[in-house]
């Protein structure tokens, strides 16, 4: 008898030691596991891969860079880097920076950087840095599209030719057909005046189709491009990803989202859950960067 007490509280024992703490995992849009490995080679045969994030999460920019080390790696070299968090008109000064001609306090002194630049994107511009790959400053400059939020997508008509080469040609096509902007527009309200909602949603659109431009202009047959973005840019294949097949439905594009969730076995969510390519599933307590 007292044998069998041992046993069972060496049982225990065992299965609380081998309580597994999951820090991230990955999906497909048929909702099975796949195994980063799995994801690396299934990503290797896309044109163009979006990458969702939350900003101030630590497990997703881990991920983003130990996914294109992995990538470069299947591609033998051939990637192109792009994200959100660089702006069209500091393009020049991230060159500078990724071919050793500005030191990192002189990027930060010249470009408009993100707070969580040095803990969240640098290690991926050095990684293009280190291995020779461009890295593509993809986003409006914010400026204008805070005026365009101001005061409408019109006012952007009147800047000078040298200002427009930061943005997507114009006109840019806005519409409630895109998905995740009827989002925008409930989230607004149903007393929200209905010019300053239109305004809101061509703002975000200024982003998403320079975005898309700029990874047009500067994909490479043969490349795969990732693209760094904020989930709600790609989400159910709207936004970036929207805009590009408006200009080339035939490039193989993939998107992977991100999803938080309170359940220690990271399974899919049973609510809010619109999945694309690919879905990386992560605890809703997993340490922020800010």
């Amino acid at each position: 008898m007292k044998n069998i007490f041992i046993a069972i509280l060496l049982v225990c024992f065992c299965s609380l030691s081998a309580q597994n703490f999951k820090a991230y995992q990955f999906y497909d849009k048929k909702g099975k596991e796949i195994k980063t490995e799995k994801l690396v080679k299934d990503l290797a045969d896309y044109d163009v891969v979006f990458f969702g994030e939350n900003h101030n999460s630590s497990i997703n920019h881990w991920l983003q860079l130990k996914i294109t080390e992995a990538l470069f790696a299947q591609k033998n070299g051939q990637l192109i880097l792009g994200a959100e968090m660089f702006e069209r008109d500091n393009q020049s000064q991230l060159n500078q920076y990724l071919s050793g001609k500005f030191d990192a306090k002189t990027l930060k002194d010249s470009a408009r950087l993100w707070n969580n630049f040095t803990t969240d994107y640098k290690p991926l511009v050095d990684f293009a840095k280190d291995k020779k790959l461009n890295f593509i400053a993809t986003n409006i400059p914010r400026k204008y599209a805070s005026q365009t939020s101001k005061e409408g997508l019109e006012s952007l008509n009147n800047l000078s030719a040298k200002e427009k080469t930061y943005i997507a040609q114009l006109p840019i096509k806005v519409t409630l057909d895109t998905p995740g902007y009827p989002e925008m527009k409930t989230m607004m309200g149903d007393h929200a005046d209905g010019t300053k909602v239109m305004n809101f949603i061509s703002a975000q659109a200024t982003k998403d189709a320079t975005m898309a431009e700029s990874i047009l202009k500067n994909i490479q047959a043969g490349k795969t491009f990732i693209h760094y973005n904020g989930n709600y840019h790609s989400k159910e294949f709207g936004g970036i990803y929207w805009y590009i097949k408006q200009k080339n439905p035939n490039l193989k594009m993939a998107v992977i989202s991100v999803f938080e969730t309170e359940d220690p076995e990271l399974k899919v969510p049973e609510k809010d859950y619109i999945p694309t390519d690919f879905n990386l599933i992560i605890p809703i307590d997993m340490t922020k960067t800010y």
